[in-house]
C-alpha cells in the first residue's frame, strides 16, 4: 500500500526496543551478575540482541505491559536455552538448592536455571499467571510495580503471587 504511513511490526518492535533498551540493559546486566562464573555467561549487549531477536520474531504488541511481559520472558528463554546448551557441553555436576527470597543476590549455576526453569514449566500448568509473575520478578528483574504494569494486575496482587510462587517452587524443587 503506497499511502499507508504506519509502521510496519519490524518498525514497532525497533521503536519499543529503542524506547526500553535502557530497562533492558539493566536486566541483562542483574542477570548476568547472578551467574557463577561470569565469563561463561552471554555479554550484557548479547543478551539483550539475544531478547531483541525473540522480541523481534513476536511481531505486534498490544501496549507497554504485553511489551515487558513479552520482554521478561525473551530473557527467560534465552538465559535458559544458554544454560542448557552448556549444561549439555558440561554434563555432570550437583545441585546446591535454590533460594529464591535471595533474588537479588543470587549466583546461578546453569543447573540451577535449568532446574528452576523446568519448576517454572510445572508451575505453568497449574497456574499461568504464576509462572508470569516469576517470570517478571526472578529472570527480569521486575519491582513489584513493574510486574504489576506488565501483567495488568494490582500489586498486592502480586505480592500475593509471589509468595504462592515461591512456595509452590520450593515445593517443586524440594528445597522447603
Amino acid at each position: 500500500m503506497q499511502g499507508d504511513l504506519s509502521p510496519s511490526s519490524d518498525q514497532a518492535v525497533e521503536l519499543l526496543v529503542k524506547l526500553f533498551y535502557a530497562d533492558l540493559q539493566r536486566i541483562a546486566r542483574r542477570e548476568r551478575g547472578r551467574s557463577t562464573s561470569p565469563s561463561e555467561t552471554l555479554g550484557t549487549t548479547a543478551l539483550v540482541h539475544e531478547a531483541y531477536l525473540k522480541l523481534a520474531r513476536q511481531g505486534v504488541f498490544e501496549d507497554r505491559a504485553h511489551f515487558l511481559n513479552t520482554a521478561a520472558l525473551a530473557m527467560r528463554q534465552v538465559l535458559v536455552s544458554h544454560a542448557r546448551s552448556r549444561l549439555r557441553d558440561k554434563r555432570g555436576g550437583g545441585q546446591a538448592p535454590l533460594d529464591i527470597d535471595e533474588v537479588d543476590v543470587l549466583a546461578e549455576s546453569d543447573e540451577r536455571i535449568a532446574a528452576l526453569d523446568d519448576a517454572l514449566n510445572a508451575l505453568e500448568q497449574i497456574s499461568p499467571r504464576l509462572a508470569r509473575v516469576v517470570e517478571c520478578r526472578y529472570f527480569a528483574g521486575y519491582s513489584e510495580k513493574e510486574t504489576a504494569l506488565a501483567l495488568g494486575v494490582a500489586e498486592r496482587t502480586v505480592q500475593r503471587d509471589w509468595m504462592m510462587a515461591k512456595a509452590l517452587l520450593y515445593e517443586s524443587l524440594g528445597t522447603a
